[in-house]
């Protein structure tokens, strides 16, 4: 077990983790026949069964780990007002700075690979920032930088009812919940498939703030979830006693999901169609939940220790996540021009955005005032006590 002032690396890897999927999703959105800004030449489906097994527990890993980060950040705060305002520096700064320059070049790559436009980044820049919509892509974008404002709004509402938040994990009922390995399985993800039995269907997923209603019940649930847990020894344990067994949940429900046609086609016989849409609704998140039990019980044996690499990841790793979409971008679009074959060019993408991060995060941390823009900044550890 755990003890109770102790530093939770397992958690700084975790977050590790999530960020660089993210890195090595982007690139693959390239690769395959999904929408997305640019794409190559030699876009197909063939890693698309791959990217759907990552696909729905990538993010909610992410929101998880971020609510148990704010949970230990705002019991550490002098003051709700000051964290609330470090968060808008820490979290907007970058948000806004990606939207007017670093973002712009990824809708900028967009637009001339569509045929859109073929001028220079000045002549382009004002017709960016404009509110008249030039373009078929939205002006000025957040694109991948959704995650920070969504983030930063989670926050500022958790700041809002920061007492009633706190009291919630320590409550009998939450407790009686937790500690019971099974309910932390099953039943902790009964809002999640309603949410996406009911209201996802209502509201389509859009990164745009407003009018992203589902998306905003998931994100800020899981979200919660974390910040809830995030010193609930009773989950812990309870995460501790179905870590092992999760998988084998994780692989039945995705093999019921793989074959949703012939289980609907037979169940339709019996069923409606919403109690069928619950059931595939509960196996989706069934299968997202476990996947992160999983990680969550492997950091804890195998992963909560300091290491040098930890250390310098923590710090570097939100920096990666602001430069490697636009880097991405730009090295597909240049590089699919040459048709090198879809091995070579991959290849070549996936290194240009690997040390495109590691030469940006090493440059910029190095000029004085600049980190702030690019989010690099001193990275607070988890600790599973008070």
């Amino acid at each position: 077990m755990l003890e109770p002032t102790v530093r939770r690396y397992d958690l700084d890897w975790l977050r590790i983790v999530a960020f660089g999927l993210l890195i090595f999703y982007h690139v693959g959105m390239f690769y395959v026949t999904w929408g997305w800004h640019v794409k190559s030449v030699y876009a197909s489906p063939t890693v698309e069964p791959l990217m759907s097994m990552v696909n729905p527990w990538r993010l909610a890993l992410l929101f998880f780990i971020s609510g148990i980060a704010i949970r230990f950040a705002t019991d550490k705060a002098e003051s709700p007002g000051r964290f609330a305002w470090s968060r808008v520096v820490r979290l907007g700064s970058p948000l806004l700075f990606g939207i007017y320059f670093w973002v712009m070049l990824q809708a900028y790559y967009e637009v001339k690979q569509s045929g859109e436009f073929s001028g220079s980044v000045a002549v382009f820049y004002p017709d960016y920032v404009s509110l008249e919509q030039t373009f078929s892509t939205i002006t000025p974008t957040w694109n991948h930088l959704w995650y920070l404002a969504y983030l930063l709004t989670y926050i500022l509402i958790t700041i809002a009812i920061l007492p009633w938040l706190r009291r919630v994990p320590e409550s009998h009922a939450w407790q009686a919940l937790t500690k019971r390995p099974p309910v932390v399985v099953f039943i902790l993800i009964l809002p999640f498939a309603i949410n996406e039995t009911w209201l996802s269907p209502i509201f389509p997923t859009t990164h745009e703030l407003i009018n992203d209603w589902a998306h905003h019940a998931h994100r800020f649930m899981i979200y919660l979830v974390g910040f809830f847990v995030a010193k609930d020894a009773g989950f812990w344990r309870s995460v501790d006693k179905s870590w092992k067994f999760a998988p084998l949940l994780a692989i039945t429900s995705w093999m019921v999901l793989q074959n949703g046609t012939d289980i609907a086609d037979w169940a339709l016989q019996y069923l409606s169609d919403t109690p069928l849409r619950f059931f595939f609704s509960y196996m989706a998140t069934l299968y997202a939940w476990t996947c992160i039990l999983t990680l969550l019980g492997f950091g804890q044996h195998f992963l909560n220790r300091e290491s040098p690499q930890l250390r310098y990841l923590t710090g570097a790793i939100l920096c990666y996540y602001f430069l490697h979409q636009t880097i991405t971008i730009i090295a597909g679009y240049y590089l699919t021009e040459y048709e090198l074959g879809v091995a070579v060019e991959s290849a070549l993408v996936l290194t240009i955005t690997v040390l495109g991060c590691v030469i940006g995060y090493e440059i910029i941390r190095r000029i004085p005032g600049i980190g702030i823009l690019f989010g690099v900044h001193k990275v607070s550890g988890y600790r599973s006590g008070r």
